[in-house]
């Protein structure tokens, strides 16, 4: 088993829900010989430096996020989307310990699927720019060189997620609005839901 992350260890002693089944998944992963960080605040399992899964406590369950989990045959249909705009990311989430403890052997081949697909190289190809931009944001980036500069050193899809959030507003003052509180995190480099 690949040594513990004390930042994971932190993380775990701080858990108020979900904490066995946090632990659980943990152990699982760690015995695949992934390496354990702590990135956005989660516990990350990576190869190479790649993100492979990432243990996410939530409010209603707890998930265990595949990375590239669109790259995954998921046999068994338990794989979904985090949200309805997501390319790459595919998690399973859990409500029970025994469940699982239960899909532990299932949980395993998963994780060796996608570090498998990682040590192949694959990688998911992303729809580029499906999203127009909405006339608000061309406004403020032709104004403010920095803010265009900063907007573009954002990854693409943090790019894209911010697109879909201002767009989604009816109104032209609530997109402005928007952009305008938003603003700070894109200078910080920093993703829609990084806040």
């Amino acid at each position: 088993m690949n040594s513990m992350n004390p930042k994971v260890d932190g993380f775990l002693r701080k858990a108020k829900k979900w904490r066995q089944e946090l632990e659980r998944l943990r152990t699982i992963i760690l015995d695949r010989g992934l390496t354990e960080e702590f990135k956005w605040g989660k516990p990350c399992y990576t190869l190479q430096k790649s993100n492979i899964v990432i243990i996410i406590p939530l409010k209603e369950s707890c998930a265990l996020m595949f990375c590239q989990g669109a790259l995954l045959k998921d046999a068994r249909g338990i794989l979904t989307k985090p949200g309805e705009h997501t390319q790459a990311g595919r998690w399973m989430k859990f409500t029970a310990l025994q469940e699982i403890v239960e899909m532990e052997a299932v949980l395993k081949a998963y994780i060796d699927e996608a570090m498998a697909a990682e040590k192949a190289g694959l990688k998911v190809e992303f729809k580029k720019g499906p999203e127009p931009i909405p006339e608000e944001l061309h406004k403020r980036l032709d104004e403010s060189p920095a803010f265009k500069t900063a907007f573009a050193a954002l990854t693409p899809g943090r790019q894209r997620a911010y697109i879909i959030y201002f767009s989604a507003a009816k109104q032209p003052r609530t997109r402005e609005s928007r952009i305008e509180k938003c603003m700070p995190e894109i200078f910080q480099g920093k993703g829609l839901n990084d806040r």
